[in-house]
């Protein structure tokens, strides 16, 4: 049978097509369309099947990319998922919210060669999709079921791959939540344009299916001690990610009561639960609702895309955003950027916010010091720096900082002083084992890196995994009983 790749010369570069801008903005349904199975074996049919395959060099669960589009391309689409399955535990996740522009895609042979890059992610897509609704993707049914039990606290994205994981090799996997859905930030901080929560929500009733519990609205240090989970386990894992948001500090008017800016996460959770239907209290819904305001949000990266479109969706009178750099070395992916122009977001390029004006009611405008690139000589990044006279005021009626997020003081939320950080206040780990400076404790994912993407926070859930694992295994750790009355409770 003749190879049905390389036809990069003869099928033209088609990416999945999207929603109008006009309509996507209406409401928060994904934008990006669906492949059909005609286009998705089109498109795969253009890998070039390089000697050394860059896109899967780039990938950092280092996916076996060339050979499942080979699949794809033949038309064997279950053994092509299956294969992408091997090495991902969240492929339909990833191939949505993964800045393919700057991974597997950017790094594409054909695109370097500006024949267009194979359209990896929406075809990762495609074939994940399918498998959810083929029934391909079942259960878990470990080979063996053994007696030792891990504990994991958090539900993100780390929390889930690992927990697969485990529960694969035969695990009793029990994950502690201390909000009210499982998910982290896959539920609560991507919109539903980029990951609709329908799709989350599938992978995690997989895991309800194959047995692992969750303990929702648990909170470790308030509604149980650190030491006393520890002591139900014969592992924890620590896979938390980073939630404390950066302040802007720059001056800004005080205010009779509130505060004047307000917190990405805030703003994107709240958004969230009205998408996921939650009713809240309607003082919060109008302070976080952009409806009718004048929005500017500080930032460069995907949690500022993030922002700047919801605000268009909730039906901003305007949104900006505010970046001290130039597009060229914005750290968000130039694909959401793209959105979120069509969309009608204005990007105020080389602008840094200096004061935040108003009276005691309300933020008003926002100063803006113009900026300029300049030559950095320890990174390859530009440096940057203030144009001295050169300033501007911006109105505004929401401003929402989008700098970024550290993480917040484990060890006096857990009670654990011994619990050894780093110097950026993530938790240390040996990077071989991921075990903390505590025997039998783990922590993978942002928690560990500083904030990062969801797909390596994957690769270090699974990677975590393994190792405990192992760990378990040879007997390293010592097992404990297993309370088979600690029911899951979901709501």
């Amino acid at each position: 049978m003749a190879p049905q790749t390389n036809r990069f010369v003869t099928v033209k570069h088609d990416p999945a097509s999207k929603v109008s801008a006009k309509k996507r903005v209406q409401d928060f349904h994904e934008i990006i369309k669906p492949l059909d199975s005609k286009k998705a074996a089109g498109q795969s049919s253009r890998c070039a099947q390089c000697g050394v395959p860059f896109c899967q060099s780039a990938c950092p669960l280092h996916n076996n990319i060339p050979d499942w589009l080979a699949m794809m391309a033949e038309g064997k689409e279950k053994e092509a998922w299956e294969l992408s399955a091997q090495t991902s535990t969240m492929p339909e996740i990833c191939g949505r919210i993964c800045p393919q522009d700057r991974l597997c895609e950017g790094l594409c042979v054909l695109e370097q060669s500006q024949w267009g890059h194979v359209t990896i992610g929406s075809i990762e897509k495609y074939l994940s999709d399918k498998a959810f609704d083929e029934g391909w993707i079942t259960p878990i049914t470990p080979l063996i079921e053994l007696s030792t039990s891990v504990g994991i606290i958090g539900s993100g994205p780390a929390a889930l791959a690992a927990a697969d994981r485990l529960r694969s090799n035969g695990h009793q996997v029990h994950i502690y939540e201390r909000s009210d859905r499982a998910g982290g930030l896959l539920i609560y901080g991507i919109p539903g344009f980029k990951l609709e929560k329908s799709v989350v929500q599938k992978r995690i009733d997989r895991l309800i299916q194959s047995g692992v519990q969750f303990h929702l609205n648990h909170e470790i240090g308030q509604t149980e001690s650190f030491d006393d989970l520890k002591g139900r386990h014969d592992a924890l894992l620590i896979a938390t990610g980073v939630y404390k948001s950066r302040s802007l500090g720059v001056p800004q008017p005080v205010f009779a009561e509130g505060k004047g800016t307000i917190a990405a996460l805030d703003y994107l959770t709240h958004a969230n639960r009205v998408d996921l239907g939650d009713y809240l209290d309607m003082g919060m819904t109008k302070s976080l609702n952009a409806k009718g305001q004048r929005v500017i949000v500080i930032g460069g990266g995907d949690t500022a895309m993030d922002c700047v479109r919801t605000a268009v969706r909730q039906g901003a009178v305007s949104v900006t955003c505010l970046y001290r750099r130039d597009r060229a070395n914005m750290p968000g992916s130039a694909r959401e950027v793209s959105h979120a122009e069509e969309e009608g977001v204005i990007f105020e390029w080389l602008s840094a916010p200096k004061a935040l004006l108003g009276d005691e009611h309300k933020i008003t405008s926002v100063r803006v010091q113009s900026m300029r690139l300049v030559k950095n000589d320890l990174t390859n990044r530009s440096g940057i720096e203030a144009i001295e006279g050169h300033e501007r005021d911006l109105s505004a009626d929401m401003v929402i900082e989008a700098l970024g997020f550290e993480p917040e003081d484990l060890p006096s939320l857990f009670g654990v002083p011994n619990l050894v950080l780093s110097r950026h206040g993530t938790i240390k780990v040996n990077p071989k084992t991921f075990e903390t400076s505590i025997k039998g404790v783990y922590a993978a994912g942002d928690i560990v890196r500083g904030a990062s993407l969801v797909v390596w926070a994957v690769r270090e859930g699974q990677d975590c995994a393994a190792q405990i694992h192992q760990a378990l295994s040879q007997g390293q750790l010592s097992p404990k009983p297993i309370e088979t009355s600690h029911e899951a409770r979901l709501s």
